[in-house]
């Protein structure tokens, strides 16, 4: 089994579920967080990267201003091995414009995996 976490945008987050749930991976974990890429954030000139940051972008103050971190969700979904590469796919599909903060995608092995209520192990912990 892997695990599969996912930063994107705010505003990709309901195409995103949407997509995973119409494949069938309707449980996932959200979170919101706050980081940043090797592009130490963001300057004026990157209003695209979220909807929301538009209306700080169009400040006078816009082209000094700096956002060291920047709001982004975290996905994170249990898949079996076989299963991974649909579920990346889905994940870039919905959220790939081609501009920077589109987000990073990783894969995790998970050695055990227990449900706590009936104390299943593997596989059957998830399904």
């Amino acid at each position: 089994m892997k695990e599969i976490i996912a930063f994107i945008r705010r505003h990709q987050v309901p195409a995103t579920k949407k997509a995973l749930e119409d494949a069938e991976f309707p449980a996932l974990t959200l979170q919101s967080v706050e980081g940043r890429g090797k592009q130490n954030g963001i300057g004026g000139w990157a209003a695209e990267v979220d909807p929301e940051l538009t209306k700080v972008m169009k400040s006078p103050m816009a082209a000094e201003m700096r956002i060291s971190w920047i709001p982004k969700r975290m996905l994170r979904l249990v898949v079996q091995d076989d299963e991974v590469e649909k579920a990346v796919n889905i994940i870039i599909q919905a959220n790939k414009t081609g501009h920077t903060g589109d987000g990073k995608i990783f894969v995790c092995l998970l050695t055990e995996v227990i449900r706590v209520r009936t104390n299943e192990k593997g596989r059957d912990a998830v399904i």
